[in-house]
C-alpha cells in the first residue's frame, strides 16, 4: 500500500495514463520548462561571469583611485604621496603620466601602420598593484623599460605588425596642437617623433588594454609630453576596490577642493552599469519561455480534466473534497515542474560547462564569431553559477507551474458528481 497521501499517488498514475496523446502533452510540458530553466540558468551564469571578471580585470589592472589637480598638474607631488599613502586603506601610491599619442610604425618594407593608443607613463620599480600585475603580463620579450623603450598590448601588436626589438616612431598629440599654433604665429615648427623600441608585448585577458594601451617609464613620458618633472596624477592602489567611492570622500575631506578623484567604477560606470541592466532584463524575457511552458500545462491539463470527467465525478461520490480533486490536478502540474526543472538545471549546468567548446564547435563549423572580442573584450565566454540565481529561477519557474494547473485544478474542483456522471 502506497505511504503517499492519495491525491499524489493519483496524480503520479495520471501522469502516465493509456492514451498516448496526454502522455505527448504531459512530455511536452516537462521539455518546455526543462528549456526554459536551462536557457535562464546559462544566460544569467554567462552575465554574472561576464559581471565578475569584468569588474576583476579592471580591480587588477586598472587605477582604483586616480588622484588629479584640478588646475592641471601635479609638479610637487612627493608630498601629497606621502600624505595620500597615510590612510589606512591605501595600499599603495605611484605617479603617473597618460594620454593619447600617435604611433607610427618602421617596417624594413611596406608603407608604415599608424594607430592612435594611449601611453601611460609608470616608474617601472613601482610595487603599486596596477603597476606590478601590468608589468608581470608581459609574455614575449621583457618588461624591462630602461631606455627608450616601451611595452605595447597583444591585440594593438598584432594589429600593426610589431615584434620585439622593432623601432616604432611616437608623436605626442599635444605636439600637433603646438605645430598649429606655430603655424598661426607665422613658424613651421614641426613637430618630431620620438623614436622607441618595443621590448615587450603584454597581455592581460582584457581586449581594450590589450589593443588600445601602450606603457613606457615616467621620465620618458614626460619627456614625450615636454611635462618636465609634472605628472598628471597618482594611481592609488586600495585594499578594497569595493570602498574606492568611500576612500575617495575621505581622502577629498582630507586633501580639499584643490584635487580631484576618479573611482575605477566611475571611469567604467557605464559599461558596468549596462551589464547590470542587461542582465535584470534577461531575467524577465527569458521567465517568459517558463511562461510559455505554464501555458502548455494548462492546456495539457484542462485536456486532462476533459477526459477524466467521469472518474472526477466518481471521487466526489465516494467522497472527495473539492480540495482534494484540486490537490491532484495541482500535483499533477507541481510534479511536471519539479521534472522540468530539474533537467533543466543539470542541462544548464552541462551548457555552461561546455560553453567554450561551444562556441569553438560552432566558429569552426560555421566560420562565425558568436563570442566577438572587440566587442566583448574577453577572449573566452565567461560564466558564474551564483546559487542564488538558480534558488530564484526553479522558485519562479514552480510557481509558473503550479499556476499554470490553477485553473483546470478549479475546473475540476468545482465539477458536481451528479452533473459530471449525467455528462458521461
Amino acid at each position: 500500500m502506497s505511504r503517499l497521501p492519495f491525491e499524489l499517488t493519483l496524480a503520479l498514475r495520471y501522469l502516465r495514463p493509456k492514451r498516448r496523446l496526454v502522455s505527448v502533452i504531459t512530455l511536452i510540458s516537462v521539455i518546455g520548462v526543462m528549456l526554459g530553466v536551462a536557457v535562464l540558468i546559462i544566460v544569467i551564469a554567462v552575465m554574472s561571469g561576464f559581471d565578475q571578471q569584468l569588474r576583476g580585470k579592471l580591480a587588477a589592472y586598472t587605477a582604483h583611485l586616480r588622484l588629479e589637480a584640478r588646475d592641471g598638474l601635479l609638479t610637487d607631488y612627493e608630498p601629497l604621496m606621502a600624505t595620500v599613502a597615510q590612510h589606512r586603506s591605501v595600499r599603495g601610491v605611484t605617479p603617473y603620466v597618460g594620454g593619447p599619442v600617435l604611433l607610427k610604425t618602421q617596417p624594413a618594407e611596406g608603407s608604415p601602420a599608424f594607430h592612435v593608443p594611449s601611453v601611460l607613463g609608470v616608474d617601472p620599480h613601482s610595487q603599486v598593484p596596477p603597476v606590478r600585475t601590468l608589468l608581470a603580463s608581459v609574455r614575449a620579450g621583457t618588461n624591462d623599460l630602461a631606455g627608450y623603450t616601451f611595452l605595447v598590448g597583444e591585440n594593438l601588436a598584432l594589429k600593426l605588425g610589431l615584434r620585439v626589438g622593432d623601432p616604432v616612431a611616437i608623436y605626442a598629440v599635444s605636439q600637433f596642437d603646438r605645430w598649429q599654433q606655430s603655424r598661426e604665429a607665422g613658424s613651421e615648427e614641426v613637430p618630431l617623433a620620438d623614436d622607441f623600441t618595443v621590448n615587450g608585448v603584454f597581455s592581460v585577458g582584457f581586449y581594450d588594454l590589450d589593443a588600445l594601451l601602450v606603457v613606457c617609464s615616467l621620465a620618458n613620458a614626460q619627456d614625450l609630453f615636454a611635462m618636465e618633472n609634472s605628472v598628471h596624477g597618482l594611481i592609488l592602489a586600495l585594499d578594497d576596490p569595493a570602498r574606492a567611492g568611500e576612500v575617495a570622500a575621505e581622502l577629498i575631506a582630507t586633501l580639499g577642493g584643490g584635487y580631484q578623484i576618479t573611482t575605477w567604477y566611475e571611469e567604467h560606470a557605464s559599461f558596468l552599469e549596462s551589464v547590470m541592466v542587461e542582465k535584470n532584463l534577461m531575467y524577465y524575457l527569458l521567465f517568459f519561455i517558463t511562461l510559455v511552458a505554464a501555458f502548455g500545462i494548462c492546456s495539457g491539463l484542462i485536456t486532462f480534466v476533459v477526459q477524466k470527467t467521469r472518474e472526477i465525478g466518481t471521487l466526489k461520490a465516494l467522497g472527495a473534497t473539492s480540495g482534494q480533486i484540486m490537490a491532484i490536478f495541482l500535483g499533477q502540474s507541481l510534479v511536471v515542474g519539479v521534472l522540468g526543472v530539474t533537467a533543466g538545471f543539470g542541462l544548464g549546468v552541462l551548457g555552461v560547462t561546455y560553453r567554450n567548446a561551444f562556441l569553438l564547435f560552432m566558429r569552426r563549423w560555421t566560420g562565425f564569431e558568436l563570442f566577438p572580442a572587440d566587442i566583448y573584450h574577453f577572449y573566452e565566454l565567461p560564466a558564474l553559477i551564483i546559487p542564488g540565481d538558480v534558488l530564484v529561477i526553479a522558485g519562479v519557474s514552480l510557481a509558473m507551474c503550479l499556476l499554470g494547473g490553477l485553473i483546470p485544478a478549479w475546473h475540476a474542483g468545482r465539477l458536481k458528481p451528479v452533473e459530471a456522471l449525467r455528462h458521461e
